[in-house]
């Protein structure tokens, strides 16, 4: 049988290893733990700005959609009234030129009056002088 005698190296190791356990832990895993602690922190800050900025950009996409459609609702509107003012316009011409017709109608059958009476009166006396003549030819001799 053999016997184990404990001497006072494993006293020693066991120290050493509990002195190396306390020193890593103050040297290597409290920096190691604050450093990925410090950069989950950093992740959940850009994170929140991430969700931040999604929110923003789609709170502007939606005014813009908003702004586009009351742009769009606007412009229908002032396309039917610019539509509507050009057909009163054209109503209004006809109108205007439907009034001017019998009032041209009217001179120019004044004209014509004048005309027909200027052309009566040249006529009535030239048409003496055309039947003297004629009558002077027919007859081959003057007339008193």
């Amino acid at each position: 049988m053999v016997t184990v005698i404990p001497d006072y190296t494993l006293l020693i190791q066991m120290g050493l290893f509990l002195s190396l356990i306390f020193v890593l832990n103050i040297l290597l895993y409290k920096p190691i733990l604050s450093i990925i602690e410090r950069r989950k922190k950093q992740l959940e800050e850009s994170e929140n700005e991430i969700k931040l900025f999604n929110e923003s950009v789609e709170k502007r996409v939606a005014e813009y959609e908003e702004k586009l459609r009351q742009a769009k609702i606007k412009g229908s509107e002032l396309k039917k009234e610019i539509i509507q003012e050009g057909v009163n316009q054209a109503k209004n011409i006809v109108d205007v030129v439907r009034n001017e017709i019998p009032v041209i109608a009217r001179e120019a059958q004044q004209k014509m009056d004048k005309e027909v009476e200027k052309a009566k009166l040249i006529l009535d006396s030239h048409a003496k002088e055309l039947s003297l003549e004629i009558a002077r030819k027919v007859l081959g001799r003057p007339l008193q």
